[in-house]
């Protein structure tokens, strides 16, 4: 049963991914896919050089909704099955699908960054996942969050580079969530691969921009080329 649930959950959360907020904000305000313009990314800083501060701010507060609802589900999901074996009296074992015990949030949160990569609604073809992410870090652990959140901001601050605050975030990320766990005491694995899974996710989506850096020919933000 806890395999159903877990699936469910899953699909749920790849769906709400798959609402792409940059493209429909772009159709929305001339009819063009924003994935047909500048750096032809579904993202947040595609939609600020192209459409400008309302048009990014928006799509970043659907991006950063998106993971945050989608984690938010996953943790409902998992207080209703803690309930519900407590009230049954049951232990299940790993085999059984017990490791998913509390930790069906974590699943969604991968499954809410597939489907913003991956939007089943718009061909598969999506942004790079950060803001995303970055909700769904926060409604996991907000605090986990708000470091990473700072220490990219500084690292785009600093360099102007806006790919190079996304990927510093996903390498911190597992990091930073590993560091707490060991704090608390408390180590949790599934947590931990799911984080990992995160970054990967978002390092792999910024391939091109990873290239562009070592090259030194990454645009910077606000610069005219559209490159990021």
């Amino acid at each position: 049963m806890l395999y159903i649930i877990a699936i469910l959950t899953a699909i749920i959360a790849y769906l709400i991914g798959s609402v792409s907020g940059a493209i429909l904000i772009s159709k929305r305000v001339d009819g063009d896919d924003i994935r047909t313009k500048g750096s032809k990314n579904a993202g947040t800083t595609n939609m600020l050089r192209i459409y400008g501060k309302k048009a990014a701010v928006f799509t970043l507060l659907i991006d950063v909704l998106k993971g945050v609802i989608a984690v938010l589900i996953g943790i409902a999901v998992d207080y209703f099955v803690a309930d519900f074996l407590m009230v049954s009296n049951l232990m299940l074992a790993d085999s059984q699908g017990g490791f998913l015990i509390g930790n069906i949030r974590y699943i969604a949160s991968i499954f809410v960054m597939l489907g913003h990569d991956f939007p089943i609604y718009f061909g598969f073809k999506g942004g790079k996942g950060v803001a995303t992410g970055l909700g769904a870090v926060l409604a996991i652990d907000y605090k986990v969050a708000l470091i990473v959140l700072v220490a990219a901001l500084l690292i785009m601050v600093i360099t102007r580079y806006v790919s190079l605050g996304s990927v510093a975030a996903a390498v911190i990320y597992p990091c930073v969530a590993a560091a707490f766990m060991a704090g608390s005491g408390e180590f949790n694995a599934v947590y931990l691969i799911c984080a990992v899974i995160l970054a990967v996710l978002i390092i792999a989506k910024h391939h091109t921009n990873i290239q562009r850096l070592l090259n030194g020919t990454e645009n910077k933000l606000f610069s005219k080329k559209d490159k990021s």
